[in-house]
């Protein structure tokens, strides 16, 4: 963190209160932005008349849509009923896409407006939108009409009970525990024995279940912001398991959940008690070798370890695996909406007086890039309706949240985010610069489709950065989901292409018209080019290992 003035500390407890009540969110950024939006189009007359005009036309049209009352249903999720095809909801239905089309064009660019101004402004208009909806209000909602009718308006009582208890559990700030879904007993069960352990870590080992296994272990570094079990739910979709099954020895970090006396723990302890401490535990030797996995904000933290062990001459790595993971931060998505200066020095101030950042000081920004399915729609199904969205491993995993200490937080945002480092080649490790050209092991990238963490476009642009083979594939689902595409799982697909040290760049629209589409899911693919990059089979290794306890360990439980 940036060095501040000791007096600062009546203005960070102020942005600590002003925290709690916007799920970390800075005001600031978003009046600054509305203030350029604003004055820009009091500065611009034709585009004043353009949107009058355009008001006026979209109000004849909502008249006319009054006497005519039809309108073909959307894609929009909200009105997927047939009761909104049923006047007088068709009419709300179109009035309300009407006003979504108006504001559209009231926030599109403006000559002289910054671009993230104008993103920001877009985006805030859609949430205003989105909780004016007529799809969250009983009265104009004719689903929750109907159920209030059947049940005699039970709903709303039941409703009322869904909102008590999810009010208090806010309160407490205790975590939601399903008593299906309970770590070490139904979720992340795979075998396996914590063999390492250090103030910031816990290396889980899983315990081979083929006779031979390939000679290359498999090591898999997942983002500190989440819990490391992401990979092992449940025994049909844990990612775990499907290796150690294909006969490879895997490990994995878990990572402890820090407190406040972690508040000073940097991006370089991540780097040297995380990665290398682990790598140093599986392969001590210099000529070991292992395939390096990385999940998410775990593969950045890889590809910069990486690129430092390259620059060091350390050939430990056989091959390197990077799922929904960027190393480029120029085009990150929605996500830079809520990283720009002001907001990083927001939660700076958050930070430092508590030392580290909760979960939930995370969460609104997260919730808001969905809003419409992880805010309104449960709002409307959990306390409208009276129902509960029944729960799965996923949803349990997602409930168990994770800190961010102050220190790495900090440094992560400011010198990924907001400068870019490692992709210019300006990062340090150990006070040496690393650069991703000096790679020159083979990568596997995956990406996801509808990832909103992780766009897949940026992922992409691995390809651009190192000078070594890239099998770059773009699979079907979310961040998670998609990851978590297991054989057999429905309406699974995938897309796959190499290329190799040498070739011309192909442009991410190029490589989606000529990257043939693949039914099922991309976990076969991966461990057959993991395979094709090892050296053979070998026997497990049967000496006794020391064994600090069984998986998942106890960092997991923090």
């Amino acid at each position: 963190m940036p060095d501040d003035p000791a007096d600062r500390n009546l203005d960070r407890i102020l942005h600590s209160a002003i925290g709690r009540s916007t799920g970390g969110l800075s005001p600031t950024a978003l009046s600054t932005a509305w203030l350029d939006w604003a004055l820009h189009l009091v500065g611009s007359p034709e585009r004043q008349m353009q949107l009058v005009a355009s008001g006026w036309s979209k109000a004849f049209e909502a008249w006319a849509t009054t006497w005519a009352g039809t309108e073909a249903a959307g894609p929009d999720k909200r009105f997927a009923s047939a009761a909104w095809n049923r006047p007088p909801y068709t009419q709300l239905r179109h009035w309300f896409h009407l006003q979504e089309a108006w504001w559209q064009e009231a926030t599109a660019p403006i000559a002289g407006v910054d671009p993230a101004h104008q993103r920001i402004v877009a985006f805030a208009a859609r949430q205003i939108l989105d909780t004016i909806s007529p799809a969250n209000f009983a009265f104009t909602n004719p689903d929750v009409l109907g159920k209030t009718l059947e049940q005699r308006g039970q709903n709303f009582v039941q409703g009322w009970q869904n909102w008590l208890e999810d009010f208090n559990q806010i309160i407490s700030q205790t975590p939601k525990v399903h008593p299906d879904y309970r770590v070490g007993e139904t979720i992340a069960v795979t075998e396996g024995d914590v063999v390492y352990q250090n103030r910031l870590i816990e290396l889980i080992r899983y315990r081979p279940t083929t006779d031979k296994v390939q000679a290359e272990p498999i090591l898999i570094v997942p983002a500190w912001i989440m819990k490391y079990y992401i990979l092992d739910l449940s025994e049909h979709n844990s990612l775990v398991a499907y290796l150690r099954d294909q006969g490879f020895e895997v490990y994995i970090i878990s990572w402890k959940n820090p407190d406040k006396t972690d508040a000073h723990l940097s991006l370089e302890d991540y780097l040297s008690l995380g990665l290398f401490g682990a790598l140093d535990h599986v392969a001590p030797r210099p000529d070991g070798r292992v395939h390096a996995v990385g999940y998410c904000l775990g593969g950045t933290l890889l590809a910069a370890g990486a690129a430092a062990m390259a620059r060091d001459h350390d050939a430990r790595l056989c091959s390197m695996s990077v799922l929904a993971a960027q190393v480029d931060f120029s085009e990150p998505g929605e996500l830079s909406l809520f990283i720009n200066e002001n907001q990083v020095a927001f939660l700076e101030d958050i930070m430092a007086t508590q030392g580290y950042l909760r979960a939930d000081q995370m969460a609104g920004a997260f919730r808001m890039l969905r809003s419409t399915d992880l805010i309104w729609s449960r709002v409307v199904r959990h306390y409208l309706l009276g129902e509960r969205t029944p729960m799965n491993d996923l949803m349990a995993w997602n409930a168990d949240a994770t800190r961010m200490p102050a220190r790495m937080h900090s440094e992560y945002l400011r010198q990924m985010f907001l400068q870019n480092r490692l992709a210019k080649g300006q990062f340090k490790v150990d006070g040496r610069h690393v650069a991703l050209t000096d790679l020159r092991m083979p990568i596997f990238c995956l990406a996801t489709e509808a990832d909103h963490v992780s766009p897949w476009s940026s992922v992409f642009k691995l390809q651009l950065l190192t000078d070594t083979d890239v099998t770059f594939c773009l699979t079907s689902g979310g961040h998670n989901s998609g990851v978590l595409s297991e054989p057999g799982h429905k309406n699974r697909h995938y897309r796959l292409l190499t290329k190799t040290e040498g070739q011309h760049h192909v442009p991410a629209t190029a490589w989606m018209e000529r990257a043939e589409l693949v039914q099922g899911s991309w976990w076969p693919e991966w461990s057959a080019w993991l395979a094709d990059h090892s050296s053979g089979l070998r026997k497990p290794q049967t000496e006794k290992r020391q064994s600090l306890g069984p998986a998942p360990g106890t960092y997991v439980f923090g």
